[in-house]
């Protein structure tokens, strides 16, 4: 697991996508630029969950070291130590896969 420098705030996490394998065939190679997004991503950081109205946590659903999916422009890209970041809200993660 990899130690980032930042701790997300509130129900935000941190996500490091996981980048599709690439797979070539009859010799065309495709792009970085035509590559769509991956939605895929393991789960770095996760902030403290959001204030309810009467000021208690509410438990946040993911957890580091989860694999999950998301929306396909969810989250706000960052790059921190030459590595490529997601932080999203909790609710743009679409689903945690099984192992």
């Amino acid at each position: 697991m990899s130690t980032v420098k930042i701790k997300p705030l509130g129900d935000r996490v941190i996500i490091s996508p996981i980048e599709p394998k690439e797979v070539v065939k009859g010799g065309i190679i495709i792009p970085d630029s035509a590559k769509e997004k991956p939605m895929q991503g393991k789960v770095i950081a996760v902030g403290p969950g959001a204030l309810t109205k009467e000021g208690a946590r509410q438990p946040m659903d993911v957890k580091e070291g989860d694999t999950v999916l998301y929306g396909k422009y969810s989250g706000t890209e960052v790059k921190l130590d030459e590595e490529k970041y997601l932080i999203m809200h909790q609710e743009d993660i679409l689903g945690i896969l099984g192992k």
